[in-house]
């Protein structure tokens, strides 16, 4: 690929105008990121919101936009430092920050761990490894692009670090624009132009590190970016629907692994639908019964939309103060064979009992300095700032309210609350015995389920 490509516009439905330099012009026309085009970024919201068919592609070259934007501003702002050499990785890290995205962006990250190799910013490190990649980041210099990696995975001491990972990076000033007007939704308006001008480099009063903080008088589009976000999970991310897919997908995956079917590091790579063509084609013609409803059954009902329904559904204030067990939240052998026992109580088969119980702790984190009226430097985090609002308590408050613990079943049936909080709660039999009563003596060995082939 010849180092003298030429810059390039690319026209954006929310950014209008987007311009490529060569490098990143190089970058775009790798296999690598043109993968990326293939990738929704909302999984399977589609199947609830037929516009969200967006993509990763789509994103990255945003947030390669408004970084952009962002160091425009600064170095503007702070004409009294030479940030020119420490600027100059930043468009690359904000385009290159999802390069290592699985099929459905991030459903796979929740499967057991052993399930899958990494989150998709570590994996990101196979796709810089690939030579054409590499080629393309050469004339940044030896070790860029072990830097941009640090970058993308917030392990970088880089002062501008804040602006591709942190608690007001341009990843999420781009997704929730992005996001809500794909889906048609009013929830994702975030002040961004706000945002951007409100940024400035400080010294932590403790460390005395520059990083990327905010002035005061950009709370308030501070706010607006956390009730969006906090909405957008609400009503989108983790709508009952999309929920329901993402945990028949997770149960295709894992379910996949186990058996053999795939290994988990063919999971790197592949797009959306080659994802699921590749387990659909190999489990159609296994002679294992189990093996083949992977594809016939459960791989068909995705395809089909005929997603699990609920059985049971339980809110923040009908969970209270109930004490859940850990495995609630998590792809796990305990959680499996507990499904399995559900699953034999309501007459279903092996693995057609989903529990849905989502957590990202980091969803409504805030980690940063911010620029008094006063002149003082103050970081903003657990214990919030005299005299704004408690935005950290707030994040808190507004996680907890966003969270659903649904139990999903292939098959229409139905929990009382009460019997599920009884069950899901009171339940203390190891993996072992829970997998007996729920008719299988080894969770990884599959059941013949001749019916459903």
């Amino acid at each position: 690929m010849p180092v003298s490509a030429r810059a390039r516009i690319i026209r954006d439905p929310l950014w209008n105008t987007i311009r490529l330099d060569p490098i990143a012009v190089q970058i775009v026309d790798t296999a690598a990121f043109q993968r990326l085009r293939y990738i929704r970024q909302l999984g399977f919201a589609h199947l609830v919101y037929p516009g969200a068919t967006h993509t990763r592609f789509d994103h990255a070259l945003g947030v390669y936009h408004l970084a952009g934007t962002a160091l425009r501003l600064l170095l503007e702002r702070e004409r009294g430092r030479d940030l020119s050499e420490v600027s100059r990785l930043i468009p690359y890290a904000a385009l290159l920050h999802d390069i290592g995205h699985y099929a459905f962006s991030h459903a796979l990250e929740e499967l057991e761990p052993d399930r899958f190799p990494g989150d998709h910013e570590e994996m990101s490190a196979r796709f810089f490894a690939s030579p054409e990649l590499g080629e393309a980041l050469a004339s940044l210099g030896p070790g860029a692009a072990a830097e941009i990696h640090a970058l993308i995975r917030g392990e970088s001491g880089h002062p501008l670090q804040g602006l591709v990972s942190g608690s007001l990076d341009l990843d999420k000033m781009e997704y929730l624009k992005r996001d809500a007007r794909f889906c048609g939704v009013p929830y994702g308006e975030v002040d961004v132009d706000r945002l951007l001008q409100g940024l400035v480099l400080l010294s932590d009063p403790v460390s005395g590190d520059i990083e990327v903080g905010v002035q005061e008088k950009a709370i308030s589009a501070l706010e607006s970016l956390l009730f969006a976000k906090y909405q957008m999970f609400r009503n989108v991310y983790w709508h009952h629907a999309v929920r329901s897919a993402t945990a028949l997908y997770r149960r295709i995956v894992d379910e996949s692994v186990r058996c053999g079917l795939v290994e988990k590091n063919e999971l790197v790579g592949p797009t959306d639908e080659g994802l699921l063509y590749r387990i659909r084609e190999r489990a159609v013609g296994s002679p294992n019964a189990d093996v083949r409803r992977i594809g016939d059954r459960w791989i068909e009902a995705l395809r089909n939309r005929r997603l699990p329904k609920r059985a049971c559904e339980l809110t923040a204030p009908e969970l209270g103060e109930i004490d859940l067990p850990d495995w609630i939240s998590t792809e796990s052998e305990e959680r499996r064979a507990v499904e399995d026992a559900l699953a034999e109580m309501l007459g279903l088969s092996s693995g057609e009992v989903m529990i849905d119980y989502p957590s990202k702790k980091k969803m409504l984190d805030l980690d940063l300095l911010v620029l008094r009226r006063s002149g003082s430097v103050e970081r903003l985090e657990a214990r919030g700032l005299p005299g704004l609002i408690d935005l950290p308590g707030v994040a808190e408050e507004l996680y907890t309210a966003s969270r659903v613990l649904r139990i999903f079943t292939l098959e229409r049936r139905t929990i009382d609350s009460e019997t599920a909080l009884r069950f899901l709660s009171e339940t203390s039999l190891p993996p072992a015995a829970l997998s007996s009563v729920g008719g299988r003596e080894n969770p990884m060995e599959p059941e013949n389920h001749g019916g459903l082939a």
